[in-house]
């Protein structure tokens, strides 16, 4: 009888059990399934770029002197005509003075002989002599005011001091030896290449003429907070790289962009009327990509062509349509011509939950 008993414990217990492991097994072979999108989206092609100074010189020795004065430090805001530089000036001082005298002189001679020229006793030639004379004077002063002011080194427009280039007070600096650079930022040049195949796309764009509108992803993967506009692209290609430059002015607002930086380019392209899946929903063999859609209630692998690429979408260029229902979920718990039960979901919802999953 206790035998008995066992064994009817033991089948009661096995039949309960089978039932809890067929229900779950009910409730995990629940997929869930969403339509493709048809929509118009917008994808970014992204570039390297370089970004540049608006203005970016030079400033070098006009004259060869000691240095006498450093008025301003590295990495310094500078206004224009703020003095930045001076070259001792007393070779320069002198050569005015000078040349100031020399100018009295001949006025004065110049004065005279145009009192005797008039009551003819002196020649007209001598009048003409003592003009050239006179303005040959005024040449050479002009010529020594220049070599004075040249021993002052002012900025030509507002800008930031580059790094010094190994002048200190008191070294003898030559004509044309560099001090330093100067750096307009206020608006910066970023420079990228662009492959002929998508520079084709861009300028046979019906909307090409107008100014299109870029972004600048930062070294530090941040986005800049300004847009930036193509401007100008060059006029011939790489031959080496098939590549042509573009150029986009951004502007500089709160000084973030200095010369030199690097970066990336984001690039607009608008797609109209594509179809969009999310990428989960794809497997792959051999280089083919798939999704199962499901048809009455059996997955069905369909081979699909991919396009642009998003985050978490692929486009669709071939092999499926809005109105075909694709498995989203669960993929590989499934072979061609499986039979499924399924929870239909919209693709807003699936994309806000796959968005949602990312940012945590």
């Amino acid at each position: 009888m206790k035998i008995f008993n066992f064994f009817l414990f033991l089948s009661t217990y096995l039949i309960i059990g089978c039932g809890h492991i067929e229900h779950e097994m009910a409730e995990e072979s629940k997929y869930i399934v969403t339509f493709p999108a048809k929509r118009d989206t917008t994808i970014y092609h992204e570039y390297v770029s370089q970004i540049h100074s608006i203005q970016h010189i030079e400033l070098r020795v006009l004259e060869k002197g000691y240095l006498q004065h450093i008025y301003v430090d590295e990495g310094k805001y500078v206004k224009k005509g703020q003095l930045l530089f001076q070259i001792l000036p007393i070779v320069y001082k002198a050569e005015l003075q000078k040349s100031e005298a020399d100018l009295s002189l001949a006025k004065i001679e110049y004065e005279n002989t145009k009192a005797l020229a008039d009551g003819n006793v002196v020649s007209k030639n001598e009048l003409s002599m003592a003009k050239a004379r006179l303005e040959k004077a005024e040449a050479e002063l002009s010529l020594a005011k220049a070599h004075y002011d040249f021993t002052e080194i002012k900025a030509p427009f507002d800008g930031v001091i580059g790094r010094f280039n190994d002048v200190r007070l008191g070294s003898l600096v030559n004509e044309g030896e560099l001090l330093t650079t100067l750096s307009d930022n206020s608006k910066m040049w970023v420079y990228f290449n662009v492959p002929e195949s998508e520079y084709l796309d861009y300028a046979t764009n019906p909307k090409s003429d107008s100014l299109l509108k870029v972004k600048l992803r930062l070294a530090n993967s941040k986005m800049f907070d300004e847009d930036g506009i193509v401007e100008t692209i060059e006029a011939d290609f790489n031959n080496e790289t098939g590549n042509i430059a573009f150029r986009a002015t951004f502007k500089n607002i709160k000084g973030i962009l200095r010369n030199g930086e690097t970066g990336s380019i984001l690039m607009p392209v608008k797609l109209d009327n594509v179809i969009l899946i999310p990428q989960k929903a794809t497997f792959e063999i051999l280089d083919k990509k798939f999704v199962f859609t499901v048809v009455g209630d059996k997955v069905v692998s369909k081979e699909i062509e991919t396009g642009a690429e998003m985050p978490h979408l692929y486009e669709v260029r071939n092999g499926l349509n809005e109105k075909d229902k694709i498995l989203v979920e669960g993929i590989r718990k499934v072979k061609n011509g499986d039979s499924i039960k399924y929870d239909l979901e919209s693709f807003n919802e699936i994309v806000k939950n796959l968005n949602q999953l990312h940012a945590e």
